[in-house]
């Protein structure tokens, strides 16, 4: 089946690691279906993908924290009509804190962004990959995935969550040709780091994640890589 008959779903796609991601997969002509929470994110991402590459893709606004919406934007996604080849659970929030000093409410926010966004949206997508016996599935773990930081607070218990959660998937869907890898990505220059005085040379480049994760499902399928860990050069920030 050619890349333009099948499709690739990637959640947040408006900034950072999402848009360099919706950007390598649209490079390649495979049709996208992404969300945002911000409508004029959206307009811009696609006026945007459609000069660089006259590629139209797919865009719906929806916040994944809220599991109504997540079901709206299934429903979307299954409007396109095509078979979802990829999905790329890449929405995600960042608030630093101590856990015994975090404002009350910290972990429901990132659990419900981190995780729930991806278990919720993955259950509903993955039945038809296992059915055609064809896919792969990404989840956007962190290096806070392996260990703990001081001030990472509960995006490392949300981030610990999803990496668990992913390890399940893959065991899940092993046998029914379906690929499941965790990227465990450190710094990364994206508008979460807005503000902060560091270098840009610092971070890693968004387009060095998504080169990563496009390398990754390019692989025969007879491998695979269950998982990935990606730092700056200098090591962690």
């Amino acid at each position: 089946m050619h890349n333009s008959e099948r499709l690739v779903v990637i959640t947040g796609g408006t900034k950072g690691i999402g848009k360099a991601l919706v950007d390598r997969f649209a490079a390649e002509g495979w049709p996208v279906a992404t969300c945002s929470r911000n409508d004029n994110d959206l307009d811009a991402l696609r006026n945007e993908i459609n000069e660089k590459h006259q590629m139209l893709i797919h865009t719906f606004k929806a916040d994944l924290s809220k599991k109504e919406e997540v079901k709206n934007f299934v429903e979307f996604v299954r409007m396109i009509a095509k078979p979802v080849e990829i999905l790329i659970n890449n929405t995600g929030v960042f608030t630093p804190g101590a856990v015994l000093e975090e404002a009350d409410g910290a972990l429901e926010q990132m659990i419900d962004t981190n995780l729930y966004s991806a278990y919720h949206l993955t259950r509903a997508l993955a039945p038809s990959m296992k059915q055609n016996k064809s896919g792969h599935i990404f989840n956007l773990c962190s290096v806070a995935s392996l260990k703990a930081y001081p001030n990472g607070g509960s995006y490392s218990i949300s981030k610990f969550a999803l990496y668990g959660f992913s390890q399940a998937i893959r065991e899940e869907l092993k046998e029914h040709r379906v690929r499941v890898t965790s990227v465990l990505a450190g710094a990364v220059k994206t508008p979460s780091w807005d503000g902060v005085d560091i270098p840009d040379e610092r971070f890693m480049k968004p387009e060095d994640i998504a080169e990563t994760i496009y390398t990754s499902y390019r692989l025969s399928e007879r491998s695979v890589i269950e998982e990935v860990v990606l730092r700056p050069q200098l090591g962690d920030i």
